[in-house]
């Protein structure tokens, strides 16, 4: 390092730059820069030459000018920022500086930094501990757990856990606790005394002498077990089963038990043998040797299937059979034979017999009772989910079927008898309109109308005494001479039309009703003075339920009215509708159009 050369160096451990040169271990260099400290503390010179190597001299003689001038920053070497940056000033020696200043370097860290005993290997951990550096020290931990009936101390060993003396033991009352390394034991308060054995409980069990041990009686004795101990008996002569002693009582002679037990086999035949006997049994039953009894065979289990043909019963020596619902007992006593049910009239109404059963039916307009499944009820057709369209207006109910039936005015019930027909009082002559009115039918009635043609205006065509729905009433612009208003008036003419429309309870999407049509051509040239046309509702739009849109149809501008909302009736409105000429110039004229829309009470 020259005179004031700036050195820049990242920590060690790192070894980022290449002017880091780490040649000294990092406890052996901070062994090093203490013997420079020391020095300086001392007095003596720093540029001594001690027998500790070329490397360790460069180290502490740097930290013993760095403590020398540690109170003159201005003239000494100069420390403290973050990166490590700090100036040398020269010395007289002639060793290099750069080796210098990269040993100090790495020596400062001495100083600045913690030293990782574990990684350096300066810990005294034991075989199974890890090693973790704290700031300044380290410590042990354990790395595999004591395991049950252990704790660690605070110096990391392992420690027996005292159940008996903390009280986490399950040692009953009449137990006391022992502890043992890692666990403990439960030993019984009570001893038990000879001839006796402990169980868990700690209760004390008597021991049977005679069974737990082999022959504790000489010959010809035998072992009689008592309470804690046992006896021995002299042997007395036991004759076995259907034996008995005789009068002298000096052998064993067989017992007669068909002579001596009175009706030993129940009613069946007795045959006595040697020290037993045997019962000849009956049809339908089999000796048992071990109760030595006849007991009844049950031939239903014994032969499943093959006996009856349906259900099979045991009874004492024999069986019998029987049927299932809907059938009976054949001649055989064994087969089962259908059974018409339908003789006994068990339905309402029709009764159809099948194999093992019947069937009930009804007529139309009846349905089986879910009690019974016998009787037959009228079945109410207009409560059906589906009743509210089985009529179009109301539906009655009748036994066993039901009818329809049509407002009183206006309407006549269809051929289909379910349908309701509107009347169309203007064909039928069953109006009341007068010689000067027309008559319009709608649905459920009809009504009277007049038209007069506006001032200045005059009608094409005569009015019919009957309107169709197709039919235009319409009124042109005829001015009287010298009449400029008349003139310049843009209204070219004024229309009526007529619609019915039924009341739509429900209107999923917008109903076409009107087409306005007219000889404008679309997709004209404005440069060449060709017509637009433009459609707007004026007056009458009820709630909004109406709008005008417009379509080309055949090349041809087309305007069409839509029902757009449901509309309850009865009502009547008048939709009056301007078509407008459209030029380059601006408007040149607009037609009123009034349609007279009547919605019915009803949706039919």
């Amino acid at each position: 390092c020259s005179r004031y050369k700036r050195c820049t160096c990242a920590p060690p451990h790192t070894q980022s730059d290449s002017s880091c040169i780490t040649k000294l271990p990092k406890h052996m260099c901070c062994d090093c820069c203490t013997l420079g400290k020391t020095a300086h503390e001392l007095g003596l010179p720093c540029d001594h030459n001690l027998s500790v190597g070329h490397q360790c001299n460069l180290v502490s003689r740097a930290c013993c000018v760095e403590g020398a001038t540690a109170h003159q920053r201005e003239r000494g070497t100069v420390f403290g920022d973050k990166e490590n940056t700090f100036l040398l000033e020269k010395t007289n020696t002639t060793e290099p500086q750069q080796e210098t200043c990269d040993v100090f370097l790495y020596c400062l860290s001495c100083f600045f930094a913690d030293i990782n005993e574990c990684l350096v290997g300066a810990s005294n951990c034991r075989g199974g501990e890890r090693c973790i550096n704290t700031e300044g020290s380290f410590r042990c931990q354990r790395e595999v757990s004591c395991g049950t009936g252990y704790e660690l101390t605070d110096s990391n060993n392992c420690k027996d856990i005292d159940e008996c003396e903390t009280g986490i033991h399950n040692c009953g009352p009449q137990f006391q606790c022992q502890n043992t390394q890692g666990s403990f034991r439960c030993l019984p308060k009570v001893q038990c005394g000879s001839g006796f054995i402990q169980d868990a409980l700690g209760n004390c069990i008597d021991i049977n002498e005679c069974v737990s041990q082999t022959g504790p009686c000489n010959r010809g004795q035998i072992c009689v077990n008592t309470v804690g101990s046992y006896t021995c008996q002299r042997n007395s002569v036991n004759c076995g089963r259907g034996y008995h002693l005789n009068e002298e009582g000096t052998r064993c002679v067989d017992i007669d038990e068909c002579k001596t037990t009175e009706n030993v086999c129940g009613g069946h035949a007795c045959l006595n043998m040697l020290g037993s006997y045997r019962c000849e049994c009956e049809a339908g039953y089999m000796f048992n040797s071990i109760t030595r009894l006849c007991e009844d065979v049950n031939e239903c289990r014994h032969y499943p299937g093959r006996l009856c043909a349906h259900k099979c019963e045991n009874t004492l020596g024999s069986y019998k059979c029987s049927c299932t619902t809907g059938f009976m007992l054949a001649a055989d006593g064994r087969n089962c034979d259908d059974l018409n049910e339908c003789e006994s009239t068990p339905c309402s109404q029709e009764c159809a017999n099948v194999y093992g059963s019947y069937q009930c039916y009804c007529r139309r307009g009846y349905q089986l009772s879910d009690l019974d499944g016998t009787t037959c009820e009228d079945i109410d057709e207009c409560a059906l989910p589906t009743g509210g369209h089985i009529c179009s207006y109301r539906c009655h109910n009748t036994p066993g079927s039901f009818h329809c039936s049509c407002p009183v005015n206006g309407y006549t019930l269809a051929v289909n008898g379910r349908s309701c027909q509107d009347i169309d009082e203007c064909v039928t002559g069953s109006h009341t309109c007068t010689e000067n009115q027309s008559c319009f039918n709608v649905q459920g009635g009809f009504r009277c109308l007049s038209f007069e043609c506006p001032n200045n205006y005059r009608r094409v065509g005569e009015t019919a005494a009957r309107l169709e729905r197709s039919e235009v009433v319409r009124c042109v612009k005829s001015c009287q001479p010298n009449n400029i208003a008349c003139v310049l008036d843009p209204t070219h003419s004024v229309s009526h039309t007529f619609i019915s429309l039924p009341t739509f309870r429900e209107l999923p999407r917008p109903e076409e009703i009107v087409f306005l049509r007219t000889t404008v051509p679309a997709y004209g040239s404005y440069n060449f003075g060709s017509y637009d046309v433009k459609f707007d509702i004026l007056e009458g739009n009820v709630d909004n339920a109406f709008d005008i849109i417009k379509r080309v149809e055949n090349g041809l501008y087309v305007g069409i009215v839509r029902q757009v909302k449901p509309l309850i009736g009865p009502a009547m409105t008048v939709l009056k509708l301007s078509m407008r000429n459209l030029t380059i110039q601006g408007d040149s004229g607009h037609n009123i159009v009034n349609v007279h829309v009547f919605v019915s009470e009803f949706w039919f």
